[in-house]
């Protein structure tokens, strides 16, 4: 029996060119072209992404500017810094019109409101606001030409006076720290052993409504106890002038009383002027000379304003007169 060729699977048929031997199977060849293609597509897709993302500062402005988009808070905004309770409230509360009136200190106008002494203090009291109101100062020292003249007694009764004028607020402190009077005079000297550290307070140690203790919902006072005879350096400090701000802005007096040592006898005064509007002066009329007063003048001028001369322990029948 003949043999007859049979054709090979890989001889090509009749019209067909001749495929090498080593060439890759046509399913490999799809594959690979496949894979370019998908290549191909995540480049062309990589770039539009990169061209439709947005510049990261322009998107920071977008949500900036759109809050819409930001979930809102259901918690109230809380606003810094916190506004501070009003001092008049949380002050401690001391009692001054219980004092007997019998009692051997120096007398206070709201006992004998229809004594000569009464008469002349209200009178006193209202020039002094005629005057703060019209140049539109609050802040006034009070203090005599030498020592014992009777600056605590005028402070004390002046600012139980102010007081009784309705919508205001009067503040009175007590800066004698060389001989304090002010506790004394109100007879309130228990309440200053637990609030009468005024060097404390001067220095910043002490809040507020820790040092002042409130005669009424008209009339603050700062105390003093503690005898101290460097108190002009204290006056000197920048952080008094930084208190005594703070004290006028935060309980909105409209008058500010100072009572501080004698002029001619310390640098106290000198030291606390640019503090204050004026100066109230106190002469004794049993012990202060023309050239008293004079040398006060010469000191004051030039530094502040002398609002008047409170003349004390009158002779004859002139019991409390003033002059401006």
């Amino acid at each position: 029996m003949q043999a007859t060729d049979r054709p090979s699977k890989n001889k090509p048929k009749a019209g067909e060119p001749a495929q090498p031997a080593t060439a890759a199977p046509r399913h490999a060849e799809a594959g690979a072209r496949r894979d370019a293609d998908t290549l191909d597509a995540l480049q062309d897709r990589s770039r539009g992404f990169a061209e439709a993302r947005p510049d990261p500062l322009e998107w920071t402005v977008k949500q900036t500017s759109e809050p819409q988009d930001i979930v809102q808070s259901s918690e109230p905004e809380q606003k810094l810094p916190a506004h501070l309770p009003d001092p008049w409230h949380v002050m401690r509360r001391v009692e001054v019109t219980g004092l007997s009136e019998h009692r051997s200190r120096l007398p206070l106008v709201d006992f004998f409101r229809q004594s000569p002494t009464a008469r002349a203090f209200d009178l006193l009291r209202t020039r002094l606001l005629h005057t703060l109101r019209a140049q539109g100062w609050t802040r006034v020292a009070i203090c005599g030409p030498t020592p014992g003249c009777g600056s605590s007694f005028t402070a004390a009764n002046l600012a139980l006076s102010l007081a009784r004028v309705p919508e205001s607020r009067t503040v009175l402190m007590d800066l004698n720290m060389r001989t304090p009077g002010v506790a004394a005079a109100l007879g309130l000297e228990r309440a200053a052993l637990y609030n009468g550290d005024m060097l404390g307070f001067l220095r910043g140690e002490l809040r507020l409504d820790e040092h002042f203790v409130a005669a009424s919902n008209r009339l603050a006072l700062g105390l003093s106890t503690s005898v101290f005879h460097n108190s002009a350096e204290v006056l000197h400090d920048s952080r008094c002038a930084a208190t005594i701000d703070e004290v006028i802005r935060r309980t909105r007096a409209n008058v500010a009383l100072f009572d501080l040592p004698s002029v001619l006898h310390s640098d106290d005064v000198a030291a606390f002027l640019p503090q204050v509007d004026g100066v109230l002066l106190v002469s004794d009329g049993s012990e202060t000379t023309a050239r008293h007063l004079k040398a006060c003048e010469k000191m004051l001028a030039g530094h502040t304003q002398l609002l008047g001369v409170v003349l004390n322990r009158a002779r004859n029948d002139e019991e409390f007169t003033s002059a401006s």
